[in-house]
């Protein structure tokens, strides 16, 4: 059997889990490659594919292309990129594997500190003989307001409440007394952004929430409001975000998700704006998440060829 791990960005995968154990081929991949010819050339001879989350997306007619694909298995518990269905019609198990989580609920409380406390025009200042550059401010007694009060959304809402910032919480299935009972006070999507110093997005891309975030949202956020996206570039209107960026109508933006990715300068206007902080798709690119990814994804594929496959993904 071969292997091939794809989007091994950093050469890292290697290094988190035993794949000699696995007694197959193993090749590591760190670049991206977007063209479908290109992937079929090199997938062509592999029958096990490992996937790092939605880098690359595994449509039908990819799939068609690969016979000899006998298995894709995810880094996560599902993956929105894989046409699962069109995989069990091939005969192609797809399986995943556990995602811890917390490690982008810190980077997103990470990102809110750092736009508070100016803290990148701050580093950048000192570095060019600028002391003390900008004037931060205080994230206690502010208000976050969190568009999604999942597994995620309720950690973040819990760091804030942690340094005395009072939480508000939307989301389409949200209820009154969900927030409740964690302590978290429920409004509407209207009242979310008008209330909200800080609007941090923890709800999963779909139908009903891309474009989610658009000019009314942001308008009503407005010039001293903050977004935080650490979910999916497409929950948000990225043309009103960069208009109200540009117009100072949204104090600012943090994102760690775009919609090409990996991007570039010349793809992604944000990069360079005064008012965005931009990381690359840092959420879950920890030692600790990426030691359980692919750990389980060498165990995954170790049930697989014992014939028990685990963690399978239904359509």
């Amino acid at each position: 059997m071969r292997v091939a791990v794809l989007d091994d960005y950093a050469d890292q995968a290697r290094h988190f889990a035993d794949w000699d154990s696995l007694g197959c081929e193993v090749l590591f991949f760190n670049d991206h490659l977007v063209s479908e010819d290109q992937l079929v050339e090199r997938l062509a001879s592999f029958e096990i594919v490992a996937l790092m989350r939605e880098r690359t997306p595994f449509p039908q007619s990819l799939i068609a292309r690969l016979p000899h694909l006998k298995l894709i298995i995810t880094t996560g518990r599902q993956n929105a990129a894989i046409d699962v269905k069109a995989a069990q019609a091939h005969g192609i198990t797809v399986c995943g594997t556990q995602s811890p989580g917390h490690a982008t609920a810190e980077l997103a409380f990470l990102l809110i500190l750092s736009l508070a406390r100016q803290l990148v025009a701050n580093v950048n200042g000192l570095q060019h003989g600028h002391w003390q550059a900008a004037m931060g401010f205080d994230c206690r007694g502010k208000t976050l307001g969190i568009l999604g009060l999942g597994r995620l959304g309720t950690q973040v809402a819990q760091l804030g409440k942690t340094i005395g910032m009072k939480v508000l919480a939307w989301s389409q299935n949200l209820t009154p007394e969900t927030c409740a009972a964690l302590g978290v006070e429920w409004v509407s999507k209207q009242d979310l952004f008008a209330r909200s110093d800080f609007v941090s997005i923890h709800v999963r891309l779909s139908d009903r929430t891309r474009a989610l975030v658009g000019r009314d949202e942001l308008a009503a956020l407005g010039p001293q409001g903050y977004l935080v996206n650490t979910s999916r570039a497409e929950i948000v209107d990225q043309a009103a975000l960069l208009d109200a960026l540009n117009a100072g109508s949204l104090g600012g933006v943090a994102t760690d998700v775009y919609v090409n990715e990996p991007t570039t300068l010349e793809q992604e206007a944000l990069l360079a704006h005064p008012r965005a902080l931009c990381t690359p798709h840092l959420g879950y690119v920890t030692r600790e998440t990426y030691s359980v990814f692919y750990q389980e994804t060498v165990a995954g594929i170790q049930a697989f060829l014992k014939g028990q496959p685990v963690q399978v993904i239904q359509a």
